[in-house]
């Protein structure tokens, strides 16, 4: 693959200023900060993104994450997701508040990289977005993603974003390949970012997300299934065992044996838990013939 001479000089500049701020006194460091600064205003949005995406790098730098958080403000959505990037990769927890601000961006791949930053700076306003793109609606007023009409309520933007983006999806460990082929061979209905969807809501604390994840125990495809299911175990919430119980009897085996675990894995917690929902939601899953 050829790498663009800009790229790498990019590259090279960056990792001068890493290396500067662990050993101290380059004297280059203010010619590599003025070049990267140079990039991020550059006429090509490309070049600009290399720049942007490189700050990424160089953690604990005040100057490098207000180069980022300027870039959220740029014309273009390629610069202003790379800015989202670089900010969470930097760790800059400064930077919270612009990064909330781009939820409500117009185009789906900043929203989806301001949050997935947002997660990474342990920021639960991320879960507010991926609860919205699973499921089509907010769950409180809290002004996120201004654009819902546009976004929320358009399958095909949803399912463009591909496999492994926005969130970082890894397929599932215990499904094996068939998983990885099902989802490849349906990534034009979205199947890919929806499993990512629910892989990242495992972690949410909020309770609306129990009822969210038993309801896609039902979906009809398996792989979304078992994503549901991994995420319900990884919840540890014993109150959401009764309604996945029927999913043993699930055609699929993949799916009922992960329904196996994860009864086993709940059954196995104290009966009261003290992050546990009331006992309303979605009604218990029922078996599939997919």
């Amino acid at each position: 693959m050829r790498v663009h001479k800009p790229v790498l000089q990019l590259f090279a500049v960056c990792s001068l200023l890493v290396l500067s701020s662990t050993y101290g006194g380059a004297q280059d460091v203010d010619k590599a900060r003025g070049l990267l600064r140079h990039g991020t205003h550059e006429k090509s949005a490309e070049r600009r993104v290399a720049a942007v995406r490189v700050l990424g790098l160089i953690s604990q730098d005040s100057q490098a994450a207000q180069m980022a958080e300027n870039a959220l403000k740029d014309r273009s959505p390629l610069v202003r997701a790379a800015a989202a990037t670089a900010l969470g990769q930097m760790h800059a927890s400064g930077a919270d508040s612009e990064l909330k601000q781009a939820l409500n961006d117009n185009d789906l791949h900043v929203v989806l990289a301001a949050a997935h930053a947002l997660r990474q700076l342990n920021d639960n306003a991320c879960y507010e977005v991926y609860y919205a793109l699973l499921t089509g609606e907010r769950r409180d007023n809290s002004g996120l993603i201004a654009q819902e009409t546009k976004i929320l309520h358009d399958p095909k933007q949803v399912a463009e974003m591909g496999f492994n983006e926005g969130i970082g999806y890894v397929p599932f460990a215990s499904t094996g390949w068939e998983a990885v082929e099902t989802i490849m061979k349906d990534r034009r209905d979205g199947a890919a970012a929806k499993a990512a969807l629910i892989s990242a809501l495992a972690t949410d604390p909020d309770a609306h997300t129990n009822y969210a994840l038993v309801a896609e125990s039902q979906n009809a495809n398996w792989v979304i299934r078992v994503a549901a299911l991994e995420a319900i175990a990884k919840r540890e919430n014993p109150t959401l065992l009764p309604k996945i119980e029927s999913l043993l009897n699930d055609s699929k085996s993949e799916v009922k044996y992960t329904a196996a675990a994860t009864i086993i894995r709940l059954g196995d917690l104290p009966k009261v838990h003290p992050a546990a929902a009331d006992s309303r939601g979605p009604q218990s899953a029922g078996p599939h013939a997919q």
